[in-house]
């Protein structure tokens, strides 16, 4: 959910998760992020929870009862506001350091402000490898060239002895394919896979600035 945040909005979000923390954790579930937003005329606590193999709604509602009872207690929120618990989404915006060490191993996207100069493109999507204060390391495919610009030769035709044409495509090297020849075709990716799998992994090993980085999010696939 989207709102303004303000300064006692980051104060009373760090205090919540302070509440929200211990109430979480012996139920294997651990606080992914809390922020207290205005939206118009209205204020929510969004808490965001997860666990291993994803939260449910008995687990929101769990933590809810609890949380709502121990704010209460703290008297921590002056104003009327609507306490939300919930997952934080397939796609999710990974903003504190906490959140990419969740997401190690996992495939994200990140969004540059600028081209990345060794592959000349803004956004980015690889596999999480590590990530320190000033850098983080991920494993992206090479791009693909841009289309047009293969260098490929024309097609030709070619006569055959009983005067009929066959027309041939023309690879860069000069090999040819007729018309019954069958290419294998791949899926977008699935050509990266398919290298792991077969123990080459032609991926290419970034490092992105941090300073460099508009967004980045966990990737997800239909």
């Amino acid at each position: 959910m989207k709102g303004k945040k303000s300064g006692a909005g980051n104060r009373y979000a760090a205090e919540a998760e302070a509440l929200a923390a211990p109430i979480a954790e012996p139920l294997g579930i651990y606080i992914y992020d809390v922020e207290y937003v205005r939206d118009g005329q209205e204020y929510f606590l969004n808490v965001y929870i997860d666990k291993e193999g994803g939260v449910t709604i008995g687990d929101c509602e769990t933590v809810s009862r609890a949380l709502s009872d121990a704010l209460d207690s703290a008297d921590l929120i002056s104003d009327p506001y609507t306490l939300i618990v919930s997952s934080p989404g397939l796609g999710r915006t990974l903003t504190k350091d906490r959140h990419l060490q969740h997401s190690i191993g996992q495939d994200v996207e990140i969004h540059l402000y600028k081209p990345d100069p060794e592959t000349g493109v803004k956004d980015i999507t690889g596999e999480l490898v590590s990530f320190d204060p000033e850098q983080i390391i991920i494993l992206a495919e090479p791009p693909a060239p841009p289309r047009g610009k293969a260098g490929g030769k024309k097609k030709a035709k070619k006569k055959k002895a009983d005067g009929e044409s066959s027309e041939n495509r023309l690879s860069d090297e000069g090999t040819s394919y007729d018309k019954e020849t069958s290419v294998e075709s791949t899926a977008p990716g699935e050509e990266g896979e398919k290298s792991r799998q077969d123990g080459e992994d032609k991926r290419l090993r970034l490092a992105l600035e941090r300073s460099s980085i508009a967004s980045i999010r966990l990737a997800f696939y239909f």
